[in-house]
């Protein structure tokens, strides 16, 4: 684990401390979870998605010179079977 140091406003600490008197939780795990949250429901940036989209191009070869145009010909083949 790697240690971190934030600054919260008075609220948000009086409210962390209170959370974790009744959950008995350390203010840090409910920190932890938090930052688990967000980071689960957060939309990825574009550049990110490019990014990813780009490291696939090319990768794979499908044997036949106009996949991208009869990719529609191609997919019904390949459900068929």
């Amino acid at each position: 684990m790697n240690r971190t140091q934030i600054q919260l406003t008075e609220e948000q600490h009086h409210l962390l401390r209170e959370i974790s008197k009744d959950t008995k939780e350390p203010i840090a795990a409910l920190i932890r979870k938090a930052v688990d949250q967000f980071l689960l429901t957060r939309r990825p940036d574009r550049f990110y998605l490019y990014k990813q989209a780009q490291a696939v191009v090319g990768k794979y070869e499908a044997g036949v010179p106009d996949t991208s145009v009869d990719h529609d010909k191609y997919l019904e083949e390949a459900y068929k079977s």
